[in-house]
């Protein structure tokens, strides 16, 4: 009797354990599919502003994120065809891809978390002297075109402060026709808006443009940091989930070898 009942609950165990991880493996999908996005919208959204980085740390984090979320999709696909069947070589297959992925985004995350640390001092480093020395010069466009987009989107003028750019490349320039700062620097952009820089003309932002982009990158990176390790934790609990389920058939698999 205790024998039938010990096989009961073994059998319930197993079939509560088949469907929490299937609809584990749905969950799994759907925050692939969210983890892939947020890689491509960090991309795609940001691309401008890369070319502004002395590193590409932002960039590598983001690849990896659409690297992970790509394979965790195809890896919750699997493992939900694993649960149905009951293989377990498969679902071996398909703990060791959980664990995989999860040292892949806690490495997106880790990455993330360095490069907020030390952002700060790239940018007041760099950025300066990117937008001063390589704003519109032969072979920099994309450095041109992202300084415009950043100075308008984020209503700023200079890495620090419009005076930035009287020390510029083009500024001292014949081609700057007399700017004293970029067109793209005015609050209205009409040709040749550059000439005045009187704060009624152009965005006299506190802290500059190294500010506003230093806490857009942030936000940024915190966002691809959070996701990744979130992720990562539940991927450790499908794994805890799975090495059970393994568990519980490799028990029914030796019962049924040892009453034959």
């Amino acid at each position: 009797m205790s024998a039938m009942y010990k096989d009961d609950q073994d059998d319930w165990m197993t079939v509560c354990l088949k469907y929490l991880l299937f609809v584990f493996n749905v969950l799994f999908w759907v925050g692939g599919a969210a983890v892939m996005g947020v890689g491509i919208w960090t991309l795609i959204d940001k691309s401008d502003y890369l070319s502004l980085l002395a590193s590409s740390t932002f960039a590598v984090s983001a690849y990896i994120l659409i690297l992970a979320g790509a394979l965790v999709m195809v890896t919750g696909f699997l493992g939900c065809c694993a649960v149905i069947r009951e293989q377990r070589s498969c679902l071996s297959t398909y703990f060791c891809c959980l664990l995989l992925i999860f040292f892949i985004e806690l490495v997106a995350g880790v990455l993330a978390y360095v490069y907020y640390q030390r952002l700060s001092e790239e940018l007041k480093q760099h950025l300066n002297e990117t937008m001063t020395e390589n704003y519109a010069q032969p072979g920099k466009e994309a450095i041109t075109l992202a300084v415009d987009r950043l100075q308008q989107n984020f209503k700023c003028c200079g890495s620090n402060n419009s005076f930035d750019w009287l020390h510029s490349v083009y500024m001292t320039s014949a081609e700057s026709e007399g700017r004293v700062v970029p067109d793209s620097c005015c609050k209205t952009i009409t040709t040749r808006c550059g000439l005045r820089d009187h704060p009624s003309n152009i965005y006299k932002t506190e802290g500059g443009c190294i500010t506003k982009l230093e806490q857009f990158l942030a936000d940024h990176l915190l966002i691809i940091g959070a996701v990744g390790i979130g992720v990562a934790c539940l991927q450790l609990a499908g794994a805890m989930l799975t090495a059970c389920f393994i568990y519980l058939l490799y028990k029914e698999e030796e019962e049924d070898f040892s009453a034959v």
